[in-house]
């Protein structure tokens, strides 16, 4: 159990710090379909030679353009989310509904289980996403309120969801194909979603003029992060590994308050304790 521990913390660590690089850049769209081209281009021959000489039947099929699919949906989300809101408050609310919700589809639709220890944990999780996104904040206000400071955390959540979906398709498509070849599925599907707004915004060239480093970085971090997580799940139930992948919400906390100064710090912080706390009941006795 220790190695896909060990793959899962790194997947979230690399997560952190090129999401830390998006929020930094020109354009949230533009960045992060440079990122992801770059390893598009170097894994398709790996898919078109594992889907030649592997054919799969129709529902396999289905299932993997579902993959696609939600992967351009996340994309599209994910880009809005990061330009409406600071990094140490929209990462962990993306990241929390996962924690929450694949635990629950790992033991309601795959057969896993989770320990007192582990449920305990995931509410640690909750408790620290909840006052950390500000929804404990104020009881003037409600997820229903007009107010634009709700407006980042509603597509966080959304994110998250999306999240959610595409990793629980993603662990039935393993049955499939290998993780490269995956990970190249994803990769098309997360391109097709930002390349309209990459087309109309014209700003490619500003892009790789002012963040080229970065963007060659996170071209490896990326698509790297996950890359990790699927050799994880590989090995190891969903439900134990996944809220460990959740160790980037601290990450990037500390990085959005010491790199981006983004406000709020102590209180982010704590609440990154709490969740740490979360994370390791659920990855040592979950």
């Amino acid at each position: 159990m220790l190695l896909p521990i060990l793959l899962v913390l790194a997947s979230g660590i690399c997560h952190a710090v090129w999401s830390m690089f998006t929020k930094r850049s020109l354009s949230k769209s533009v960045f992060l379909w440079s990122i992801m081209m770059i390893s598009t281009i170097l894994l398709l021959p790996v898919l078109i030679v594992e889907m030649w000489s592997t054919p799969l039947s129709a529902g396999a099929y289905a299932l993997l353009l579902l993959s696609v699919a939600l992967q351009a949906l996340y994309s599209w989300l994910l880009s809005r989310t990061y330009e409406l809101g600071d990094l140490s408050q929209i990462y962990p609310m993306m990241r929390g509904t996962s924690t929450l919700l694949i635990p629950l589809i790992g033991v309601i639709f795959l057969g896993e289980s989770l320990s007192l220890y582990g449920w305990i944990g995931i509410g640690c999780m909750l408790g620290g996403f909840a006052v950390l996104s500000g929804l404990l904040g104020s009881r003037r206000q409600s997820l229903t309120s007009t107010h634009p400071g709700y407006i980042p955390i509603l597509m966080a959540l959304t994110v998250g969801l999306c999240t959610t979906c595409y990793v629980f398709v993603d662990k039935l498509n393993l049955q499939y194909i290998s993780p490269l070849s995956l990970l190249e599925l994803t990769n098309i599907g997360f391109l097709a979603g930002l390349t309209p707004a990459v087309l109309t915004s014209r700003k490619l060239r500003e892009e790789w003029q002012f963040n080229r480093s970065t963007i060659l970085l996170g071209s490896v971090l990326n698509p790297g992060s996950y890359l990790l997580f699927l050799f994880a799940l590989k090995q190891a139930p969903l439900a134990h590994i996944s809220p460990l992948r959740e160790v980037g919400t601290i990450f990037a906390t500390f990085l959005g308050i010491l790199l981006l100064k983004e406000q709020q710090g102590l209180r982010r912080i704590v609440c990154s304790g709490v969740i740490f706390s979360g994370i390791l009941l659920i990855g040592v006795w979950g």
